[in-house]
């Protein structure tokens, strides 16, 4: 078996059938595992051909990505979320990658484009928006501790040239509740660590970390090319930082 594509999903009945269409000629098996979706994920997953697992959701959902690497049976391993589509030209690059025996690399990136509000963003670091997908089998892992974290690899990591087409964000009310979910991991990444409620730290969460976060997208990185998107963009990106502190201090208080 040459290539697995896999999937960890969550109630994404209305992302998982143009995501699977997608790789339908590419993958040799499809393997999804599913959270528990109570929506028609599984159903539709399995009349595409996939093999679907029911396990329990996670938090941390990186937990099941990592559990539908270790089920693929293919030498090769795309990992993809739901929203994300490949497209042709990208198809017929890793069809030409992994059927090339003399390679020594043993994962690459992939550039990937996001789509945010009304536009697929050209600048303020999303694009290209290079991430780890396309591993050899037993090559590469998910450390499973922060959401921003790539998958970690044993080996040499190439670069692919064709974009990951990434639906992510087609209104703010889809941004906000996918925002709420990393705040409430990184809300607890703080408590793990016990960070503290001195002067300093609340000045560096509640000021100084959303206005670099900020000056990095719209500014350095040059988000304001993308116009308004691209000045919302920057904003909740660091917006991120005050919001996960405040969950942080509930959390103290509750446990207290």
């Amino acid at each position: 078996m040459k290539l697995s594509v896999v999937l960890a999903t969550y109630n994404e009945e209305k992302n998982i059938k143009d995501c699977l269409n997608s790789v339908k000629d590419l993958a040799d098996e499809i393997v999804v595992v599913d959270g528990s979706s109570s929506d028609q994920t599984r159903n539709i997953a399995k009349e595409l051909g996939a093999k679907v697992f029911k396990v329990k959701n996670q938090l941390m959902f990186h937990i099941n990505k990592q559990k539908a690497l270790d089920l693929a049976k293919g030498e090769w391993i795309l990992q993809l979320d739901a929203d994300e589509r490949i497209t042709p030209e990208l198809k017929e690059e890793i069809q030409s990658t992994i059927n090339n025996q003399q390679s020594t690399i043993d994962a690459f990136f992939i550039p990937r484009k996001n789509y945010f509000l009304t536009k697929f963003l050209t600048k303020g670091g999303q694009y290209p928006d290079y991430v780890i997908r396309l591993v050899k089998k037993e090559k590469a892992y998910f450390p499973c501790k922060s959401v921003h974290e790539q998958i970690e690899v044993k080996g040499n990591v190439g670069h692919l040239k064709n974009p990951l087409i990434h639906w992510a964000y087609r209104s703010l009310a889809s941004y906000i509740k996918r925002a709420n979910h990393y705040t409430d991991l990184t809300a607890k990444e703080l408590l793990e660590k016990k960070v503290g409620f001195s002067l300093f730290t609340q000045l560096k969460y509640l000021i100084w970390l959303p206005a670099v976060t900020f000056f990095k997208i719209f500014i350095r990185h040059k988000g304001f090319i993308d116009g308004f998107a691209g000045f919302v963009f920057a904003l909740f990106s660091g917006l991120h930082y005050p919001i996960a502190y405040i969950k942080y201090w509930e959390l103290k208080r509750a446990k207290k």
